[in-house]
């Protein structure tokens, strides 16, 4: 199994009720926005990388939470694992990885919808690193909720680790909640000459032995072939899955579940300073409707709420908002 740095391989009392797997690293973020970061002179330094944000985003909404992820043996490690210790989240699964460094993400930010990302993931990011024989297959079967993302298939080790731990879900059955595949398709992290072609097994694999998928049109499109909102949807649940849920940028998100309850809800309005980190906020407060047992409709207009909110801060981990701050919004005419 993994074992924290601090030497804390101890078993946790109760499940987790949310377990995240796969990317993680050090956003820098302008702290000055309109410019290409040519021209950037300041900048701010947080903790990143997609799944972590969901953690990080369940967390303050008062879960208890995990992240499955590695690092580099680096200061920029250190700085991970501070963080996500400030945050609420578990890192006794995050481990360094020596031969490679944590990776780096650069943005600019251009609102309200142009934000260009620049990763440093190389010779190879560390949370590609996961192994199947390190999982706690225990911890993981008994989550809650347990969270993958596409980015988890792009290479081996990881591909076959994260396959490893939705299967293991999957035996369980649905006795201890929900297994969300984020469809999160990155191409510049996928290699071959048809990148949809080569990914899409995989996505298939993964959408079989998962209950929820998240994703937006072009994601949807890689793990489906189709990109209609709600023919994405039940191609997604002809896949395998009980919730399809697609996100459609302006015009809001749908959800279908397969029993027939739909809810399409329309974007909140908001004074966009950074697009970046909402669609994360939007997956920590999917976890948490889902963990609370909310009407799909209600769970839908809260993670939107969440993700509105971050959408109008610069950052994305600090950035996610308390259930105070969410229920504040909805409660506005």
């Amino acid at each position: 199994m993994l074992h924290s740095p601090r030497g804390d391989s101890s078993e946790p009392s109760e499940p987790y009720d949310l377990i995240t797997m796969g990317r993680i690293g050090v956003d820098v973020y302008p702290l000055q926005t309109g410019v290409s970061l040519a021209q950037v002179e300041t900048f701010g330094k947080f903790l990143g990388g997609s799944p972590t944000n969901v953690a990080v985003a369940a967390a303050r909404l008062g879960r208890r939470t995990a992240i499955v992820s590695r690092t580099g043996q680096d200061p920029f490690g250190d700085y991970i694992h501070r963080a996500l210790r400030e945050f609420g989240v578990d890192d006794r699964w995050v481990t360094p990885v020596r031969q490679y460094p944590t990776p780096v993400t650069f943005c600019e930010i251009f609102p309200p919808d142009d934000f260009p990302l620049y990763f440093y993931r190389q010779p190879k990011a560390p949370d590609l690193e996961i192994e199947e024989g390190e999982l706690d297959l225990d911890a993981i079967r008994t989550a809650r909720i347990f969270w993958v993302t596409g980015t988890g298939l792009c290479e081996e080790p990881s591909r076959g680790a994260t396959l490893a731990a939705l299967a293991a879900r999957a035996e369980a059955g649905t006795t201890y909640g929900a297994t969300v595949f984020d469809l999160d398709w990155r191409p510049m992290f996928w290699q071959g000459e048809d990148l949809m072609g080569t990914a899409r097994p995989y996505y298939a694999e993964a959408l079989a032995h998962a209950t929820v998928a998240v994703g937006n049109l072009e994601e949807c499109e890689v793990a489906t072939g189709v990109r209609e909102p709600m023919d994405c949807a039940l191609a997604l649940l002809d896949a395998g899955v009980e919730l399809a849920v697609v996100k459609q940028g302006p015009k809001g998100v749908l959800a279908v579940h397969r029993d027939g309850t739909t809810a399409e809800v329309p974007p909140l309005p908001v004074e966009v300073v950074n697009g970046l980190g909402a669609g994360d906020a939007f997956g920590g407060s999917l976890c948490h409707g889902l963990l609370a047992g909310w009407e799909l409709e209600r769970t839908m207009r809260y993670a939107n709420a969440a993700g509105a909110i971050v959408a109008s801060r610069l950052a994305c981990s600090s950035a996610m908002p308390t259930a105070a701050e969410v229920e504040d919004v909805l409660a506005r005419p």
